[in-house]
């Protein structure tokens, strides 16, 4: 028996898909090896597990799935709420010479040990991950991510126009350095790589033509990217890219966008867009803190569920302003509100758990407690600030305590989390 046979006893919620949830009250999850192998009400499991796995009583508690955080940038927890710019003043000011200190491996691995604990204590135990173009901050991210047998999309970022000097890379040196951690780290353990262009306008399209060819010699890895964030990136795209007919048709071309490519923001879609995305399967991450704390825009995240385009939400950490993603689907909640729509509660919880899980092309691995499903979850504790638990007393239903959780939760709640059934 491994230390990561364990079954929890606790309050359980997770979804079987978009529609559909499951609520046992005082239930028993059961994890052998890592995976999920039961989950059922405790009074019919407790005796045939007991005496054959350690149980663990957390009654009173709330067991989910851990969250998934579709876009998150490891090299910028530094700056996060740095005062007072839109987005390209904000990379130009904050960003780059921040990133630009990632070359040295000690500050790398040091300042991703403190980002992946800050995720993890906030209870994201997945997330697709941006570096630096510094092959030190890619592989400490990869070695820290395997350490912790976390699963994890990850990529170095490639920039060859329009930043410092010491942020550009060639781009033979960028195929060169990506094929060689593509062979050494895509599923290794529990990584994945993404070819991670930061965005058009970094990229020459020499660049993006060569990481169009490294994606179609490796189809199964991911692509991230950012896209339509900002009013002044579109118009900077347009002239940078003048015969694209707009800013998706840029990474279309270049043979970039598909099921597996992660499309950060997507704020000012034309309608076209939106069809384009729809019609090639791709996923769209709303980052809302980051949208809100740049000016950016308010993303319609009504017209992407009517479409039904997957999308997950993400951090955006550091133009996001916090790593929790209770607080950002709070955010995701206002905003839509702003837009005149009031998701349903369950459905952002769906886009925390499962649906963000799908997004990024891994809801058969992760998302929900079906059989076979890599156990990761968290427990959480709805007493545990003063002003939920007082909300909480006045809660009487299922979904008031959890829109109750999203609006007011942060990583205080956040009891415990637990990776491949080992906690962490």
């Amino acid at each position: 028996m491994t230390n990561n046979n364990i079954a929890i006893r606790a309050n359980i919620f997770h979804f079987l898909n978009k529609d559909t949830y499951e609520f046992i009250e005082d239930g028993l999850l059961v994890v052998i090896n890592g995976i999920v192998e039961e989950i059922g009400p405790a009074n019919k499991l407790m005796k045939k597990w007991d005496g054959i796995i350690s149980i663990l009583d957390r009654k009173g508690k709330l067991l989910l799935p851990g969250f998934v955080d579709g876009h998150i940038h490891a090299v910028q927890t530094g700056i996060i709420a740095s005062y007072g710019a839109q987005l390209l003043e904000w990379l130009e000011n904050y960003t780059f010479p921040y990133e630009s200190r990632f070359q040295d491996i000690g500050f790398s691995k040091e300042s991703i040990n403190f980002f992946f604990n800050e995720m993890l204590k906030n209870g994201t135990t997945t997330a697709a991950i941006y570096s630096s173009i510094h092959k030190e901050s890619i592989i400490s991210i990869f070695e820290k991510g395997a350490e912790l047998n976390m699963r994890i999309i990850a990529g170095k970022t490639n920039m060859d126009r329009n930043a410092p000097a010491n942020l550009l890379e060639d781009t033979k040196s960028t195929l060169e350095i990506s094929e060689q951690l593509i062979e050494k780290y895509h599923k290794h353990k529990r990584i994945s790589y993404a070819i991670t262009p930061r965005f058009a306008i970094t990229s020459t399209k020499k660049q993006l033509q060569e990481l169009g060819e490294l994606k179609n010699r490796y189809p199964n890895l991911h692509v991230q990217t950012h896209i339509s964030e900002n009013v002044e990136e579109i118009k900077a795209v347009k002239e940078l890219y003048p015969e694209r007919r707009d800013y998706l048709d840029v990474y279309e071309h270049y043979g970039l966008i598909g099921k597996t490519s992660l499309l950060g923001h997507g704020i000012h879609f034309s309608q076209s867009e939106w069809e384009r995305v729809k019609t090639s399967k791709a996923s769209l991450v709303h980052c809302p803190t980051s949208n809100l704390f740049l000016g950016s825009g308010l993303f319609n995240l009504q017209k992407c569920l009517d479409m039904d385009i997957p999308v997950a939400l993400g951090s955006d950490v550091g133009g996001g302003t916090s790593f929790s993603m209770l607080k950002t689907a709070a955010a995701a909640y206002q905003v839509a509100s702003l837009k005149g729509f009031k998701p349903d509660v369950f459905i952002m919880f769906y886009l925390l758990t499962l649906g963000g899980a799908s997004a990024l092309d891994l809801s058969d691995k992760i998302g929900n407690f079906q059989k076979g499903k890599e156990a990761d979850f968290v427990l959480i504790d709805l007493e545990k600030q003063e002003v939920l638990a007082q909300r909480i007393k006045e809660s009487n239903t299922l979904k008031e305590k959890l829109f109750a959780l999203m609006m007011l939760g942060d990583e205080r709640n956040i009891d415990e989390v637990y990776l491949m059934g080992l906690r962490v």
